[in-house]
């Protein structure tokens, strides 16, 4: 019987211990989750550096010069001189048009002349004895005003013929051949191979050699033949509204080629437009650079990138920009005074991604505390894991904070 009851207890002794874990349990999967983050800090001294602020965008490689040559005049290609890849140098000869008609207008033109010069010779010479001084003077100003007709058949027949050689606009190297010997081409002819938007551009102009020449730093122009000056290239980039006014020409870039980023090119801001494009609401200005010592194999068109320094300070006393909080036009740092974190405000100057410079508030050696909440672990009503808070500090002298749910990882300093 003794055996009896004392095997009861346990039982229920048992089951009690389980009922409780379980209950617990339950209680933790549904309770509120925690959320107190606690504080983790870490001092850095105030150091001298060299801060820069820059301004980054996405660049393109383009020509200063791109030039489009169309024939002005119609009739049958005969010949083409050049090949994609030639240099060719303003006014050299490109591609002929059958010049048989122009050649014979030219040859009618020129005998008109000869004999209306020969009438008013002779008229000049010899007067009619039956006329009088009037007569004979208007006879000569009839004769001589069909000597200038003549004179201006004979220039525009020259021009016509002329016209059908096409000649290169500008300097450069061929680009692209958008026509074939034997194709209908030039004015009132509407082939597919040669295009009439650079003669109707704004920006084209024609030459004496029966050419039109558009000129842009694009290489997007398409003619009858393309030329683009390929030892003149620039990058071509739009900035932000809200740094435009930052840029300034004269200023320092770095350009990375999407196509070879570990060789960065060096390159100056050397012009930037006055009025902006807009684009799905987005407000930008264009802006061009000068590169430095453009490498061989560069082509209009490759991608790039552009972080242009806008301002920059140099052995100045600096800070990790995570370490200055402002409000309005006050600046505030926390240091270490005599064990104990102490708030003091500062002037800054050049703002930088990862340093500030500051001007005043602050001298070489100071501790400057950095603080951020350490990553907390919480449970939810599904009783899955979340890891919430700000991540720790960034290596490096500058450090930084990180974000996000599973915390984040500190921006790199300059050592």
């Amino acid at each position: 019987m003794t055996r009896l009851r004392t095997r009861t207890w346990v039982v229920n002794g048992v089951l009690v211990v389980l009922l409780g874990g379980a209950a617990f349990g339950i209680y933790q999967a549904f309770s509120p989750a925690s959320s107190t983050a606690q504080a983790q800090t870490r001092t850095t001294p105030v150091r001298r550096a060299n801060v820069s602020q820059t301004v980054s965008a996405a660049g393109t490689i383009a020509s200063t010069y791109t030039g489009a040559a169309n024939f002005t005049t119609s009739g049958k290609v005969t010949s083409i001189d050049v090949k994609v890849g030639d240099v060719v140098s303003a006014g050299q000869k490109l591609a002929t048009i059958d010049s048989s008609q122009a050649s014979k207008q030219l040859q009618v033109a020129k005998a008109n002349l000869a004999v209306a010069e020969d009438n008013l010779t002779t008229a000049e010479d010899n007067p009619p004895a039956n006329q009088t001084a009037t007569q004979a003077q208007s006879s000569t100003t009839s004769l001589q005003a069909k000597v200038d007709q003549a004179q201006l058949d004979v220039d525009n027949a020259e021009s016509a013929l002329a016209a059908t050689t096409l000649t290169a606009p500008g300097a450069g190297t061929v680009t692209a051949i958008n026509g074939t010997v034997g194709q209908q081409t030039g004015s009132g002819s509407n082939s597919s191979n040669s295009s009439a938007a650079a003669s109707s551009s704004s920006s084209s102009s024609s030459g004496s050699g029966g050419q039109s020449g558009q000129q842009s730093s694009s290489s997007s122009s398409t003619g009858f033949i393309d030329i683009t000056d390929m030892g003149s290239l620039v990058v071509n980039t739009s900035v932000a509204e809200i740094d435009v006014s930052k840029v300034k020409t004269g200023q320092k870039a770095t350009v990375t080629l999407n196509a070879t980023p570990d060789q960065p090119l060096q390159a100056t801001v050397s012009s930037i437009d006055l009025t902006p494009t807009t684009s799905s609401n987005v407000v930008s200005y264009g802006a061009k650079l000068t590169l430095a010592n453009p490498p061989s194999g560069l082509r209009p068109g490759q991608s790039a990138s552009v972080v242009i320094t806008v301002a920059e300070a140099d052995g100045v006393l600096s800070v990790p920009a995570a370490a200055v909080r402002t409000s309005g036009t006050t600046n505030v740092v926390t240091v270490e005074q005599n064990g104990q974190p102490v708030s003091r405000q500062v002037e800054v100057g050049v703002r930088g991604e990862s340093t500030v410079e500051i001007k005043s508030g602050l001298n070489e050696g100071d501790s400057v505390v950095l603080t951020a909440a350490s990553p907390t672990t919480s449970s939810g009503s599904n009783g899955q894991q979340r890891t919430g808070g700000l991540g720790g500090f960034g290596g490096g002298q500058q450090g930084g904070f990180g974000g996000g749910r599973q915390g984040g990882v500190g921006g790199g300093g300059r050592g």
